[in-house]
């Protein structure tokens, strides 16, 4: 400071009036409130801090936190180096590092909303789930008629497990029928008229239908002129829970069974054949809100990471990594031996500035996760935000919880002032 001390405190006082408004006070008169109860009046003393870890909702928050800080980081910083080392070598690696690094731009809520939709249940909405079930139904393939059912009064009843099966054995000569009511519109779109079977020798045969006449007017259980016919229908012959014979029916809902094998045996058609639509993942249930919010985190935040370790890649001496390859280094060794340690000082900045800012984690939990699962995607933050301004106002409990989370943070932020301290004294 020289001679003229004053003159340094006169310009350090605007400084450090503000840094005591709006960092000193608040840290101070949080830990205060902390002290007293939801009304502010009575004196408990730490009783709130004995909350924090008997609260089953602040427990709940402090396993996902922990998640968080352990996960994100990793998976983020892990991201940006890979992107940032493979990026050098092609030509087109601004285009791509722009790409990567354009959600940044893009504010927490916006990401949040972005994110709700992706993650959306219905297939036709969510993007994650459209992918999903695409794959699916790739190696899978779907029911031909999901959520079918026979009309009242039919020979065919609930047999467990979503299965249908006669009541009476099946007999050559007579045709089996097969109606079939509560098929959707798009699973008969293009059906062909049914054609009722004929008795054919050594077989049994049937039919297979949607009993529904367009304007009405037609019979129960008959098949009438015009209904369509249900092709692709699995058909089993089952007689003391062995399948004896199976069949799948014709563009005209036609089937034939062999009576030799068939008669005396029921006719079932399987659950196979109305098991529902696969509609993917939920991605915002219960077991999965937390990896999927941590996954929106990544696609935003992997950008920051690795453009900070592209600019450490930068400034990196080159004829080391040359001495290495010439030594007979693989490229894997190369990176794993000569450009991690040499990026080791980029890389605990950028792990110890995401773990600073997942401990205060909040936009991305409070839009992404649905009521339905919000309390199994609680953080700390948003418990915070909770108990402060929430239904059940606790401001004691609240800042109880800033306090805790202000003594989270401390020691990170150590560890980034030793950090900054030795590199001051290179």
């Amino acid at each position: 400071m020289g001679v003229r001390p004053w003159t340094a405190a006169m310009f350090l006082l605007p400084a450090l009036v503000l840094l005591g408004a709006l960092v000193v006070y608040p840290i101070g008169f949080s830990v205060y409130r902390s002290l007293f109860d939801a009304a502010g009046s009575g004196f408990v003393g730490m009783d709130n801090y004995g909350e924090l870890f008997s609260d089953e909702r602040i427990r709940t928050a402090l396993k996902n936190n922990v998640i968080w800080v352990v996960v994100a980081p990793a998976v983020s910083t892990a991201l940006g180096l890979i992107f940032a080392v493979l990026t050098e070598r092609v030509r087109w690696g601004t285009a791509f590092k722009l790409v990567v690094f354009m959600p940044m731009a893009i504010s927490m809520l916006a990401a949040g909303i972005i994110f709700r939709l992706v993650y959306d249940q219905d297939p036709e909405r969510g993007v994650a789930n459209a992918v999903w079930v695409s794959i699916h139904d790739t190696f899978a393939e779907p029911a031909p008629y999901p959520g079918a059912r026979p009309p009242l009064r039919s020979d065919l009843k609930a047999s467990g497990g979503g299965a249908f099966t006669g009541r009476t054995a099946l007999r050559p000569g007579g045709p089996a029928g097969l109606p079939l009511v509560g098929v959707k519109p798009p699973d008969i779109r293009g059906a062909r008229p049914a054609v009722a079977a004929e008795p054919r020798p050594g077989q049994i045969t049937g039919t297979a239908w949607l009993d529904f006449s367009r304007g009405g007017g037609g019979r129960r259980n008959v098949l009438d002129k015009g209904e369509k016919a249900l092709a692709g229908l699995k058909v089993e012959a089952v007689k003391d829970g062995r399948v004896l014979a199976s069949a799948t029916t014709a563009a005209d809902g036609t089937y034939s069974l062999p009576a030799d094998k068939a008669t005396g045996a029921r006719l079932r058609l399987p659950a196979s054949n109305f098991a529902l639509a696969y509609n993917g993942v939920d991605w915002l249930g219960p077991t999965l809100v937390t990896p999927s919010i941590i996954g929106s985190y990544v696609w935003m935040w992997a950008g920051f990471a690795m453009v900070l370790i592209a600019a450490g890649l930068a400034g990196m001496p080159r004829e080391l990594l040359e001495a290495a390859r010439v030594d007979g280094a693989s490229e894997w060794q190369v990176f794993r031996r000569v450009t991690v340690p040499l990026l080791a000082p980029v890389l605990v900045v950028v792990l110890v500035t995401l773990m600073i800012n997942v401990l205060k984690i909040f936009d991305l939990v409070y839009i992404i996760a649905p009521g339905s699962s919000i309390k199994d995607a609680n953080v700390l933050a948003l418990q915070l935000y909770q108990s402060s301004f929430g239904t059940d106002v606790n401001e004691g409990l609240g800042s109880a919880i800033a306090v805790f989370l202000l003594l989270l943070v401390l020691p990170v932020m150590y560890v980034n002032l030793r950090r900054i301290r030795k590199e001051r004294r290179r």
